[in-house]
């Protein structure tokens, strides 16, 4: 049983830049995938982006070329780097790990992005 926890969340102001952390309760060697998913208001929830073991990555066009994912298996934490954040970014935030048998998601953190 992995527990992911997600920080990093809070109100920006467009252009802007925001990382946040999604923190493993045990080692994520294990965890063949990781991703960044988000849920905006009235939207369905869509992958942002997500980094395989080997730390092949895979991001969104609508974010490609201002997020990036990143994982640190010593810290067992995965990272999404977001700059030039737009309003259309604000969502809810989740962290999912995959192994081969389940997936294992995070409760969220909101970012909000607004002048």
């Amino acid at each position: 049983q992995v527990q992911l926890v997600e920080s990093g969340g809070g109100l920006v102001q467009p252009g802007e830049s925001l990382r946040l952390s999604c923190a493993a309760s045990s080692s994520i060697i294990g965890l063949n995938l990781m991703g960044w998913y988000r849920q905006a208001p009235g939207k369905e929830r869509e992958l942002v982006a997500h980094i395989t073991r080997a730390g092949i990555t895979n991001v969104a066009d609508s974010v490609k070329g201002r997020f990036t994912i990143s994982r640190d298996n010593a810290k067992n934490t995965v990272y999404l780097q977001m700059n030039s954040l737009k309003p259309e970014d604000t969502a809810v935030y989740y962290c999912k790990g995959s192994t081969m048998l389940r997936d294992y998601w995070g409760k969220g953190t909101l970012v909000t992005v607004s002048s």
